[in-house]
């Protein structure tokens, strides 16, 4: 089994630190192919980076996805993913969108937590965006921005915990997902402190692409036709134009 990850920041210890993480989840069997965004921010945090990023993961896509089983999206948030379902052969998992599944299993109500301020509203709308608007309590963001956080983790731990636990006892929420990949791995160490189910995003989108891709299920969403285009990456441009 073949899994492209797509990490459309462009700080590759981001990309690094979420392999880590696939790796030890998927084990032996699988080949993992790791992308780091060509071009764009160095952490997404904005509307503007965000679809930047969406740009760049199509671009990773098209030079990196030949003869992949399956994409994996590692960017809480998303950005991109229903252009790369038009365009992939291959099932595409989005970081967000499996982790948002994963924590309404069950009928639970949940509550997202990231860091980066700009990230609430974005959120409320992409949950919206599932159908699962009813499900959220709500968003709460820590004032670090994912990049930040990976910087200086110690230092995030004590704000991640107070606002999963504000999620829990002030808006009702039954599980919380800790989302953004520079947060891979923080989920466990602050689950003790927080009085219901903590998600790792990055778990969960991995789990999701491993079961996409030992499934088979189908790829492209829609077909699109040819697209004649100007200044993109010669690989990108290729794909568009259906060569």
């Amino acid at each position: 089994m073949r899994i492209l990850l797509i990490n459309p920041n462009t700080t590759a210890s981001v990309t690094d630190l979420v392999a880590g993480h696939v790796r030890a989840i998927a084990g032996t069997g699988v080949t993992l192919v790791p992308a780091t965004g060509r071009f764009g921010a160095r952490y997404i945090a904005s509307r503007a980076a965000a679809a930047i990023a969406g740009h760049a993961a199509l671009d990773a896509f098209a030079a990196h996805g030949a003869g992949c089983d399956a994409v994996y999206l590692a960017c809480f948030g998303d950005p991109g993913l229903a252009a790369l379902r038009e365009v992939s052969p291959v099932p595409v998992v989005g970081m967000a969108e499996a982790a948002c599944r994963a924590a309404q299993a069950g009928g639970r109500r949940f509550a997202i937590v990231t860091g980066g301020v700009l990230w609430g509203p974005m959120l409320t709308e992409f949950v919206a965006g599932l159908g699962l608007g009813e499900r959220l309590t709500g968003v709460r963001t820590v004032a670090p921005t994912g990049g930040e956080i990976a910087a200086d983790p110690e230092a995030a731990l004590g704000l991640l915990a107070a606002a999963c636990t504000a999620c829990v006892r002030e808006d009702g929420a039954e599980a919380v997902i800790l989302g953004g990949a520079a947060l891979a791995g923080l989920a466990a160490r602050i689950q003790p402190a927080v009085p219901a189910p903590v998600l790792c995003s990055v778990e969960a989108g991995t789990r999701a692409v491993l079961a996409a891709a030992a499934g088979a299920r189908a790829g492209r969403q829609a077909e699109a036709p040819p697209l004649a285009s100007l200044g993109l990456s010669p690989a990108l441009t290729a794909l568009l134009a259906g060569d």
